[in-house]
C-alpha cells in the first residue's frame, strides 16, 4: 500500500472511493475540476493535485470517477492523460457507452495501459458503506492485478468477461432498477392521493409482497419528501436512460417503459431537479397527477 492510487473525479461516487481507499489504507491522489471538491479530499485525509498529469506520472493504477465516456476519453487519451505516463491499470467506474469502452480498452493495451471497465451497481451511499458491487470487464490479468484495489472498493464483484461487458450488464441492472424505484414513487404518490400516510404506507409496502430493496435505500426520501443530499443524482440517471434507449435503438428494439422513466427525467430537470436525488422521480408523477405540494389537490 506504499504506492499511491490515483483518483480522477470527485463528485459524489469520487468521494466514495477515496473513503473506500482511505479507510483501506491507501495513499490517495485525486484531481477534479471543482478546487471545492479537492479540498473535501483534503479533509478525508488523501492528497489533491492540480491536474490529471500529475496523477498519470506518480499512479500506477489510476480509478475514474468522471460523468460522461467523453470525459473518460479525455482522460485516457488527452493531453496530459494517462497514456503514455506512469499508469498501467486504469479503472473506469464511469457507465458509459460500452461499445466506445471497449474500443478505448484496445487502443489503451497497444501502449501498455489497461482500461478495467468497472461500473457499480449501487448508490454512492451504498459504496461508501462497503455494499455497492463492481461489474468488472477487461483484461482478467489486468482484474488480478488490481485485485487489492478492487477488495477495497467493491466487497462484492463480477467478472464479466471483455471490456464493454460491465457496462452493458450495467445499464440492463439500471433499467430495472429504475422502473422499480419509479413504480414505488408512483405507488407512493397514489397512496398520497387515497389519503394514507406516505411513511405508514411505505412501512407496510416494505412488508409486503411488493417490497424490494429500493425501498430501504429511498425509503427515508420519500417519506420525508426531502431529496437533498442526493445518493444518485436526476441528471446521471438520465444519462443512463439516454444511453440506454440509444443502444435499444441500435439493435432495433424499443424500450417502452425506460422512454417514459427518462421522460420523467426530463420533467425533473425541467423543473430545477437535476442535481436532486432520482427518487424525486415521485415530483414528476405528482405533476402528471395534477397534485401539488400539499399532494390533496
Amino acid at each position: 500500500m506504499e504506492t499511491p492510487i490515483g483518483l480522477v473525479g470527485l463528485g459524489l461516487m469520487g468521494t466514495a472511493l477515496a473513503r473506500r481507499l482511505l479507510s483501506a489504507g491507501f495513499e490517495v491522489r485525486g484531481f477534479d475540476l471543482d478546487a471545492a471538491k479537492r479540498s473535501n479530499l483534503v479533509a478525508l485525509g488523501g492528497a489533491a493535485v492540480e491536474s490529471v498529469a500529475a496523477i498519470a506520472s506518480t499512479c500506477p493504477v489510476v480509478a475514474l470517477a468522471v460523468f460522461t465516456t467523453e470525459q473518460v476519453e479525455q482522460v485516457i487519451e488527452g493531453e496530459g492523460g494517462l497514456l503514455g505516463a506512469s499508469t498501467r491499470i486504469a479503472i473506469c467506474t464511469s457507465t458509459c457507452d460500452p461499445d466506445r469502452v471497449a474500443a478505448l480498452a484496445k487502443r489503451a493495451a497497444q501502449r501498455g495501459l489497461a482500461v478495467l471497465e468497472v461500473p457499480v451497481s449501487g448508490t454512492s451511499t451504498q459504496v461508501e458503506r462497503g455494499e455497492g458491487v463492481g461489474l468488472v470487464a477487461g483484461d482478467p490479468a489486468a482484474a488480478d492485478a488490481a485485485a487489492g484495489v478492487l477488495d477495497a472498493l467493491f466487497a462484492r464483484r463480477f467478472f464479466l468477461g471483455a471490456a464493454g461487458n460491465g457496462g452493458r450488464a450495467k445499464l440492463a441492472i439500471n433499467l430495472i432498477l429504475g422502473l422499480n424505484r419509479a413504480a414505488i414513487a408512483e405507488g407512493v404518490a397514489f397512496a398520497e392521493r387515497l389519503g394514507l400516510d406516505r411513511r405508514h404506507f411505505l412501512g407496510v409496502a416494505k412488508g409486503s409482497a411488493a417490497y424490494s430493496q429500493v425501498m430501504d435505500v429511498k425509503g427515508e426520501l420519500w417519506a420525508n419528501d426531502r431529496f437533498e443530499p442526493p445518493m444518485s443524482r436526476v441528471d446521471q440517471s438520465l444519462k443512463d436512460f439516454t444511453l440506454m434507449l440509444d443502444m435499444a435503438k441500435q439493435f432495433g428494439m424499443q424500450l417502452p417503459l425506460a422512454a417514459l422513466y427518462a421522460d420523467l427525467m426530463r420533467d425533473c430537470v425541467a423543473h430545477g431537479e437535476a442535481a436532486m436525488d432520482n427518487a424525486v422521480i415521485v415530483n414528476a408523477i405528482r405533476r402528471r397527477a395534477g397534485l401539488g405540494r400539499d399532494h390533496t389537490r
